[in-house]
């Protein structure tokens, strides 16, 4: 349990430094905060291919928001900024950890990220000075349906890699 809060907690400061640094060099931050998560887990090949994965098809998802004009960071631009593209990056590092609960059932992802990331990002663009152009209950409403997809297609990352990882340890064992 102590480490599962931990998790939690380290994402949300994370979040927080992301939010309220944007691009400047307290980003570092959240490569501690990485660091510190890689350090815990037992496998750096399956927890870093997870991060990566997330970290791409996030950040992926956001700039194709950005570009149907959902987001307006105050500049033309084609791709999100780095601090939210790091907010994917922590996100991945809960999925295996104090976000695990929420795999199974399918339903249980789907609701948690309907209701909960269009919340984060409206804080976050609160706080960031980011618009939501469309406003912000059609924002919220595409932010909803969009996430009652990603949180269970994130998890099938984690059950992939995972099942990998376990893959890779069964033939070393049985290897003569």
């Amino acid at each position: 349990m102590p480490r599962l809060l931990a998790n939690a907690l380290l994402f949300q400061l994370g979040w927080l430094v992301c939010v309220f640094a944007g691009d400047s060099f307290w980003l570092l931050a959240v490569a501690a905060i990485i660091a510190v998560h890689l350090l815990w887990v037992s496998s750096w090949a399956a927890e870093g291919k997870l991060l990566l994965s997330v970290f791409l098809a996030g950040s992926a998802l956001d700039s194709f928001l950005l570009n149907l004009g959902v987001f307006d960071f105050g500049e033309p631009r084609q791709l999100i900024p780095l601090w939210l593209a790091l907010l994917w990056l922590l996100l991945a590092s809960t999925l295996n950890h104090c976000l695990a609960w929420t795999a199974q059932p399918w339903w249980r992802g789907s609701l948690l990220g309907a209701l909960a990331a269009p919340l984060s990002y409206y804080a976050g663009a609160r706080l960031a000075g980011v618009t939501l152009p469309l406003g912000t209950w059609p924002t919220l409403v595409i932010l909803a349906l969009t996430w009652a997809v990603v949180m269970p297609v994130l998890h099938g990352f984690a059950r992939l890699y995972r099942a990998q990882y376990e893959q890779q340890l069964r033939s070393r064992r049985s290897a003569p």
